[in-house]
């Protein structure tokens, strides 16, 4: 695709009023792309197609609403339904387009262009990411107050995220270090506690600043070898930091000395071994507990995080 088509089809998704002109000029992209792709053109491109195509769901995904009130002189899920059918749009690309749609102009455009500058696949998917961690509620943190807090950020790496964490987002939504940061953490841990926070070699440097944000200060480490390695920029990863960090005087209540380095294989993305846990709950027996971002129920601990009830 030559550049001035493409500033071309632009433009007309601009001035595009009706979803029909709009849908157009998104099944033209994608056959091009297809055909790009299969005809092994270079990724710059197919990106090109790409963006034409996104841009044209975005543009869909503000008309819809629009032609939806237009058909409808009642608010029911079947009229709509059969507005989408007049349309020949899926509920399911009504979905997505208009949460492409939602996504703020200025990181929708920053994405485009630091997904292009990093010479990577410019897809649908990776826009409606973004939709999805906006849309993601956190839930209030408790009122109780916690003598024994473990905590596994979904840190968000930004320009240090190596290449084999390029699909986190689909696990869950991320958060930047100042966001975790601003976590209230200090309003819920008692005078006198003991945090475990997970993290990584990417991020290491910068998890002592949420260490010092929930009023910590660090004091020892483990580290879990999980035996299957992950290409990293400079070396193969195989390892993750539990930091040891307390508030006032908290050592442990049982004298009993485990090994710094665990070594148990990974299984699935993000689960960490239960030995740590039992680490925790043999050197801590008493005070009330709490796993921040949890993503499973334990007796013994309260749970926080999105994927929780």
């Amino acid at each position: 695709m030559e550049l001035t088509h493409f500033n071309k089809a632009k433009n007309e998704l601009m001035l595009a009023t009706k979803i029909d002109e709009v849908k157009e000029i998104r099944d033209k992209a994608e056959a091009l792309k297809a055909y790009m792709k299969q005809a092994g053109e270079s990724l710059e491109m197919q990106n090109y197609c790409a963006e034409i195509k996104i841009r044209a769901e975005r543009r869909a995904g503000e008309l819809i609403p629009e032609q939806i009130e237009r058909g409808r002189p009642e608010k029911t899920l079947h009229d709509e339904r059969i507005v989408l059918k007049d349309l020949n749009i899926s509920e399911i690309q009504s979905h997505r387009w208009q949460a492409i749609a939602a996504v703020p102009e200025e990181e929708f455009e920053e994405h485009i262009a630091k997904t292009k500058a990093e010479n990577k696949e410019l897809t649908s998917a990776s826009v409606y990411r973004l939709h999805k961690k906006r849309s993601v509620q956190t839930p209030p943190l408790p009122t109780e107050k916690y003598r024994v807090i473990l905590a596994d950020p979904p840190w968000k790496y930004g320009n240090t995220m190596p290449d084999y964490f390029k699909e986190q987002a689909d696990h869950y939504p991320l958060l930047t270090v100042a966001e975790i940061c601003d976590i209230p953490v200090k309003d819920i841990v008692e005078d006198n506690a003991v945090l475990f926070l997970w993290t990584t070699s990417p991020i290491l440097e910068e998890s002592f600043q949420v260490v010092k944000s929930w009023g910590f200060t660090y004091k020892a480490s483990f580290v879990w070898d999980k035996v299957k390695h992950n290409m990293g920029h400079y070396n193969s990863v195989r390892h993750e930091f539990l930091l040891v960090c307390t508030r006032g005087s908290c050592q442990p209540d049982i004298q009993k000395l485990f090994d710094s380095v665990v070594i148990e294989e990974r299984t699935e993305h993000s689960k960490k071994p239960e030995l740590f846990y039992e680490i925790i709950e043999t050197l801590y027996t008493h005070g009330k507990r709490i796993e921040l971002f949890s993503r499973k129920t334990r007796k013994g601990w309260s749970q926080w995080g999105n994927e929780v009830s």
